[in-house]
């Protein structure tokens, strides 16, 4: 049963998943390391963005949480009945490379590709445990259609300039209600007021 740390668990595994491709087989050279690193809004500042994100990287930018529409009817259904709710998300990402020139840039954009082809679906011992995932969870990370006006309107509410990224959506990540408490009788005076 997933807790509410599901989406910070899934961003985790995410990152987690491609700086374990990049230790694998480093992108620029055996010598210089890059590193996938989850970031927010602020990270993308000019003035901390050398710190925050460094060179060479990936960053992993969590830019929209949209609850699934396939299958939110049916567990909310389903969740019900059992006397619990089951949020399902799904994660949209933005994954953007740095580096100090155009062609590292797209070996490391390249290299996460790869990965993310090689690994599409994130279960078991590749979801981060803070999720309290069930056993049989499974996150599909998938790459999502996103027309050029829609990541420049992304990159027009960053406090940065637009920059060459790919899109992918992890789904279905399952937020769970807490297990419910008994319910006890209600009284007359509850009921009034």
């Amino acid at each position: 049963m997933a807790s509410f740390a599901a989406i910070s668990a899934a961003a985790k595994s995410l990152e987690r998943l491609l700086n374990r491709a990049f230790a694998e087989e480093q992108p620029v050279s055996d010598t210089i390391k890059t590193r996938a690193v989850l970031v927010r809004t602020n990270d993308f500042d000019k003035s901390v963005v050398a710190q925050a994100i460094g060179s060479p990287a990936l960053s992993v930018f969590l830019y929209r949480v949209e609850f699934n529409p396939t299958v939110r009817a049916a567990w909310s259904a389903a969740g019900s009945h059992r006397g619990l709710a089951h949020a399902p998300l799904d994660l949209h990402f933005l994954l953007t490379p740095w580096a100090d020139n155009a062609e590292h840039e797209l070996r490391v954009l390249g290299r996460a590709v790869q990965c993310l082809e090689e690994t599409p679906s994130l279960s078991g011992p590749l979801l981060h445990p803070d999720g309290a995932w069930a056993p049989n969870e499974t996150i599909q990370v998938v790459p999502e259609e996103l027309s050029i006006e829609a990541v420049m309107r992304t990159f027009d509410s960053l406090p940065t300039d637009y920059r060459l990224s790919v899109a992918y959506v992890a789904r279905v990540v399952r937020v769970d209600s807490r297990v419910p408490e008994p319910l006890r009788p209600v009284t007359a005076v509850e009921l009034t007021s």
